[in-house]
């Protein structure tokens, strides 16, 4: 697989219930200050880092992390055996477990040096991280961070090559991913970022639809569709809550793709049913793309979302001075 530069994009809200599912399924609205103690500023970036390691210690040893980590694995071995990844690569990223005990404290501390795993093998994955939100002062935005980071120690993918972007980030948030060893972008590109044939993962947890989308677009090929992983919104919740209208018109990228796609959902338990309930993991199968029409590969029109209502994107303003929030 091909190793190299995956630089991304941005940012948006959560996505509207779904239709004949429980609550339980519903997307959960992403929270900027939630009340009480817990959303008290925090000034100091080292209490910061302490609850991110807090919260890793309570996920580590959860039922759902290794119940999701499965779900992960088994889209995983399908999507690196697609890409024709050498017998041995999949042992090299799953079989070496680095997680077996958790860092100390001081590896998340202001001053500590960010530890990275280095990739062993021939599969160099890439990871690109939007909307995580305040997770600073949201408790539900600190485990989706929390997360990605185990995911990224699993995966054994060099912090540095994941790549993280919210419009919503405080100064104090972008100083606490720079110790982390996460690269912080800094322009909003509404997820319009091609994965420049870089086998990528894409962490977006309950986006609006515009950022799938968008996404979708901007990689529309066969040969970059197959190549990317996304975890995020179910995109057959999509399907299911959206007006087949609607979806084809304000999401026409969505709408083609889902007959191109595989998905596996998250499981649920109680401790983190609000924070990735609605999540799914998607892969690309090559026959499955080969099959779609080819005037589904020949339609590339940018999306631009004019009579879109309630479009749950964070509008890039340096682009479009009229967009709001």
């Amino acid at each position: 697989m091909a190793a190299a530069t995956a630089t991304a994009l941005e940012s948006w809200q959560a996505a509207a219930p779904r239709k004949r599912r429980s609550a339980a399924r519903r997307p959960r609205p992403r929270e900027v200050a939630p009340r009480g103690p817990e959303a008290e500023f925090e000034s100091d970036s080292g209490v910061v880092l302490r609850r991110i390691w807090e919260a890793e210690k309570d996920l580590f040893i959860s039922d759902f992390w290794s119940s999701a980590l499965e779900t992960i694995n088994r889209c995983l071995t399908k999507h690196l055996e697609q890409l024709k990844a050498p017998v041995g690569s999949l042992s090299d990223i799953f079989g070496n477990l680095h997680l077996d005990s958790l860092p100390d404290e001081s590896d998340v501390a202001p001053d500590s040096i960010p530890r990275e795993t280095l990739v062993t093998g021939t599969c160099h994955l890439k990871c690109v991280c939007y909307g995580i939100g305040n997770f600073a002062t949201c408790i539900i935005a600190r485990n989706q961070l929390t997360f990605l980071l185990l995911l990224l120690e699993k995966c054994q993918i060099p912090r540095s090559h994941c790549w993280v972007y919210d419009p919503l980030f405080s100064q104090l948030e972008i100083e606490v991913l720079n110790t982390l060893g996460v690269t912080v972008l800094s322009e909003n590109e509404e997820g319009k970022r091609s994965i420049r044939g870089e086998p990528t993962i894409f962490y977006m947890l309950h986006c609006g639809t515009a950022l799938y989308n968008n996404l979708l677009w901007s990689n529309w090929s066969v040969d970059a569709l197959s190549k990317m992983v996304i975890i995020g919104n179910s995109f057959k919740g999509l399907e299911e809550r959206l007006l087949a209208r609607i979806l084809q018109k304000n999401y026409p990228y969505i709408a083609k793709i889902l007959k191109g796609l595989e998905e596996l959902e998250f499981p649920q338990t109680s401790q983190y049913m609000d924070i990735f309930n609605d999540t799914s993991v998607h892969w690309f199968p090559v026959q499955k793309l080969e099959q779609l029409s080819t005037d589904i590969w020949e339609f590339q029109e940018e999306p631009d979302y004019q009579d879109c209502e309630d479009l749950e994107i964070i509008r890039n303003k340096t682009e479009d001075p009229s967009a709001t929030d």
